[in-house]
């Protein structure tokens, strides 16, 4: 036993040796920028000593033999996964899958999972992937993978049993927010290519930009973005659509808060290692000039997305529009232990500009918008007008009394919900396309509502009339 005990402080001595040379083992980008830096050993003897002992019955008398370092690595395991949700042990497959998600190409179902009550809760879905089109959502849990029970896998084992080659099937067991009766989902696992920044235009001025997940190049990407709808067409609000986004990289959520920010602080981040103190400010102008911004959240929002709904609705610069985000505050740190294997450690947690943890409270919209479904209601078309009324006085656009030459089509009554595809070019109902909208994607559609009303406030400078 003493000869382990001094193998044991061996080992602790390396680990340590290990986050000190940090810079020299090859890394990919984090969560948080945070240098390791030497740590004092503390080693407790007494526990040191049941730890031993624990370590030497088990080897010992487990029915199966079980050798040494497989037993240590699950100890590193079981430390970590008493922590908290999102740190973990990294073998070199799961840095491999890391570095892979971080690039954002992979093979699996495009879900973003934590740990809850050991079950394997859904963070949020990404955009066109298996898991959305199976209609996964977000707060869902996942209680079996095939014929496993989840229930003491640890996070990083259950992301190693969704990811695989693509065209394989996994069958996932689910328990919705909305039923708590167990439900079956075969899934078919594909490359998973995640578009991290689309654009387009809702409509005329109206910009539309969907940040689906933070990656190395999200900043850039939505520079890029802004320009493009810049160059087409005279752009008069945007949208930004951060739903079921889980976040990523930290550096890629200051540099997008940044490309409608003008100054000042963005996030920061605390924690007890003198390294993890950090302010992140902005460094360049507003790319949009102050052009109004909706912010559309809801409970997938999580981590580097809530960053940047954080940043922008401190400084004042949007209105975020949803529902609360999921509160994901922490930062986590990549620290290699060799050249293979590494630790994902909570080292931090994020402050808004105005100092609020985001750790389990998430970012409170300013306008609260549940998910709903609309439905039009039929218009009634023995509803009686000034026009209709005999011998009423001529309007400007009647040729004789009582004749109209046109209809009412800025009537919402005329509206038919069984009209044409307002992008056809039989089309002519102004309507139409909005309540197409409404009905495909009602938050959407109130935030695109609330942009016209700021931009017509905006031009409206004296009473018309």
């Amino acid at each position: 036993m003493i000869k382990f005990i001094l193998t044991m402080v061996a080992v602790f001595g390396l680990t340590l040796n290990a986050m000190a040379d940090e810079d020299a083992v090859p890394t990919i980008e984090k969560e948080a920028s945070t240098d390791t830096v030497t740590l004092e050993p503390r080693l407790p003897l007494n526990e040191l000593r049941v730890f031993a002992e624990a370590f030497n019955r088990i080897s010992s008398a487990y029915v199966e033999e079980i050798d040494d370092k497989t037993l240590l690595e699950n100890a590193i395991k079981g430390m970590l996964s008493q922590m908290d949700p999102h740190s973990s042990y990294l073998d070199k497959d799961s840095f491999d899958d890391l570095q892979e998600s971080t690039s954002g190409n992979y093979g699996g179902l495009g879900i973003e999972i934590g740990m809850e009550d050991g079950f394997v809760k859904v963070i949020s879905p990404m955009d066109d992937t298996p898991a959305a089109k199976a209609g996964i959502e977000s707060g869902d849990l996942i209680i079996q993978l095939n014929d496993t029970p989840v229930k003491g896998m640890s996070l990083s084992d259950a992301i190693e049993a969704m990811r695989g080659e693509p065209g394989s099937e996994i069958e996932i067991t689910l328990i919705k927010t909305d039923n708590p009766t167990p439900t079956p989902l075969t899934l078919t696992r594909e490359v998973i290519k995640v578009a991290s920044v689309r654009q387009r235009y809702l409509e005329d001025g109206f910009g539309y930009l969907r940040i689906a997940q933070f990656q190395s190049g999200t900043g850039d990407e939505v520079e890029k973005a802004v320009i493009q709808l810049k160059d087409e067409g005279d752009l008069e609000g945007l949208i930004i659509d951060l739903r079921n986004n889980p976040g990523g990289v930290l550096q890629s959520a200051v540099a997008v808060s940044d490309v409608f920010i003008d100054d000042g602080l963005i996030v920061s981040t605390r924690g007890r290692m003198e390294d993890s103190e950090q302010r992140y400010n902005a460094r360049t102008p507003d790319s949009i000039h102050g052009v109004p911004i909706v912010v559309l959240v809801n409970a997938g929002t999580a981590s580097a997305s809530e960053i940047v709904a954080g940043a922008l609705q401190d400084h004042g610069r949007a209105i975020v529009m949803g529902t609360t985000t999921f509160g994901k505050g922490s930062v986590q740190t990549i620290l290699p232990l060799t050249n293979e294997k590494a630790i994902k450690l909570t080292t931090a947690r994020y402050y808004t500009p105005n100092g609020k943890s985001i750790q389990a409270a998430g970012i409170i919209p300013d306008i609260w918008v549940g998910r709903s479904k609309v439905t039009p209601a039929k218009s009634n078309p023995w509803r009686i007008k000034e026009k209709n009324l005999a011998k009423h006085l001529a309007g400007d656009n009647e040729s004789a009394k009582g004749e109209s030459d046109v209809d009412d089509p800025q009537s919402p009554d005329s509206i038919d919900s069984d009209s044409k595809d307002p992008d056809s070019p039989e089309s002519t109902n102004p309507y139409s396309s909005n309540m197409e909208l409404a009905v495909r994607d009602y938050q959407l559609n109130e935030a695109l509502t609330l942009l016209k009303g700021l931009h017509i406030l905006r031009r409206t400078k004296t009473p018309q009339g």
